[in-house]
């Protein structure tokens, strides 16, 4: 068998580009302190136990904060909210808290849940490794909900976009 050459990382992107992912806002809570971070990768990995997983680059500081919490929440955003997901990736008008003007309400676990979403998971982190620059976390699910209709915010060739339903 024959060994592929090398794959440039900018080729690996583009090709990865090609997915549509949905994008959410993962959010914890150590004592009073609230954070946030943009995030595509996420996915429902087990109904029974109710499992979901989100990747984090290992270098972030949103993944020290969830091992330390032990929980985080994972909101599911609307077309109509692109400049949250600027604000919590950091591309949006510096604010001194990130939470600063959003409607929000601690979760079971204490995690932060937007209100106004297209739904949100409350949950307890399971398990997690290390997988190259990032981090995989299980999270079982502690409370979920639906929340208001709309079109989704999704993510595809570097862009934001939508699917109409």
């Amino acid at each position: 068998m024959d060994v592929p050459a090398a794959i440039d990382t900018h080729h690996f992107r583009r090709v990865m580009g090609q997915f549509a992912t949905g994008v959410t806002v993962v959010t914890t809570a150590v004592g009073p302190r609230l954070h946030g971070i943009t995030v595509n990768s996420f996915s429902s990995v087990s109904l029974t136990p109710m499992l979901v997983a989100v990747c984090l680059d290992r270098g972030s500081m949103t993944l020290p904060l969830i091992a330390e919490s032990g929980f985080f929440a994972v909101n599911i955003l609307s077309h109509a909210q692109q400049e949250w997901a600027n604000r919590f990736a950091g591309r949006g008008e510096p604010v001194p808290d990130d939470f600063e003007g959003l409607d929000h309400r601690r979760a079971v676990s204490g995690a932060p849940v937007l209100l106004h979403t297209l739904g949100w998971l409350d949950c307890r982190v399971s398990s997690h490794f290390e997988a190259g620059d990032h981090a995989i976390v299980l999270g079982e699910t502690l409370a979920c909900e639906v929340g208001e209709s709309g079109d989704p915010l999704l993510f595809y060739r570097g862009h934001y976009g939508r699917v109409h339903h």
